[in-house]
């Protein structure tokens, strides 16, 4: 491989940070856990941004690209990561399970295509140190935008739990999508720093991930006995969007924040949709009412 090649793609997948680099922060108390399945494209620059750990957890699923040879030239390199086999248990149990192998008083949940910003990592040894009373913290997530790139501090798409007590915690198993951590504690939101989403998908494949989570999401509300939801079928999709737009601050992003809020507003369309269809096809299955040609309705 020549130098240039080589050189592209230690900045594509991301080259372990050596000497002073890694050594530039103190370690903390503190696990983090990551599941993945095929991300040599982003994990590399995840692993970098959590250069304070004492531990980083990796359970993989069966990577057939070359995450395994990424995440072993870290190893190499002296990082403290545990790389882990586990079969898929969906996206909540999987998750419990890499939370599992966590040794440390604090845990991080991080997903491959996700990063700690500078902010961030400045106020964790603070976080770090909250009263016990407090179990977690919930941090912002900003993802980038094509066309725009990191969305500003003041335009997040959510926080999320994701700095917990090690022990004061456990996912909702019944969420096969969108999972999350159920304290047992006081939570607090962390008013400095984000985490930073990378993975700047065309619409095309968005909307198809938006589809796939969607029918996620249905299977969910099926099988805690949810029944159709004509009214938010009307009313969800546009509240989506304007939480995202307005109330969360896309409309700074100019055009590809104003993409991103409708994305999200699909994703609820296709969630109400496809609720309704499904209990529509099990309550009246369609049959074909043309019979010898008579055509009822024309």
């Amino acid at each position: 491989m020549s130098t240039v090649a080589s050189s592209h793609r230690a900045k594509r997948f991301g080259r372990p940070l050596r000497g002073t680099q890694a050594a530039s922060r103190p370690k903390l108390p503190l696990s983090a856990f990551i599941i993945c399945q095929n991300e040599e494209e982003y994990l590399g620059n995840c692993i970098k941004s959590l250069i304070q750990c004492t531990e980083i957890i990796i359970v993989d699923s069966g990577s057939s690209d070359g995450t395994r040879e990424l995440v072993q030239r870290y190893i190499d390199d002296g990082w403290p990561i545990r790389f882990v086999h586990q079969d898929w248990l969906g996206y909540a149990g999987q998750k419990q399970f890499a939370l599992d192998q966590c040794s440390q008083p604090w845990c991080l949940s991080i997903d491959a295509d996700e990063r700690l910003d500078e902010p961030l990592k400045d106020a964790l040894p603070k976080l770090l140190e909250a009263p016990e009373t407090t179990v977690g913290w919930r941090i912002a997530r900003r993802p980038y935008l094509i066309g725009y790139g990191y969305t500003p501090r003041r335009a997040h798409e959510r926080r999320n739990l994701r700095l917990i007590r090690n022990g004061r915690e456990a996912f909702d198993q019944s969420l096969k999508v969108h999972e999350g951590i159920v304290p047992k504690g006081h939570v607090e939101n962390s008013k400095q720093g984000s985490l930073l989403h990378f993975r700047p998908l065309p619409i095309e494949e968005q909307i198809l991930k938006e589809n796939k989570y969607s029918s996620l999401k249905v299977d969910q509300l099926i099988e805690a006995g949810k029944a159709p939801r004509p009214l938010r079928l009307l009313i969800n999709p546009p509240l989506y969007f304007l939480r995202l737009y307005v109330r969360n601050g896309f409309w700074r992003c100019g055009i590809p924040g104003l993409i991103q809020a409708m994305t999200g507003a699909v994703y609820s369309f296709l969630t109400e949709s496809k609720m309704y269809q499904r209990h529509a096809l099990e309550r009246k299955p369609p049959v074909d009412d043309c019979r010898n040609g008579d055509f009822e309705n024309e």
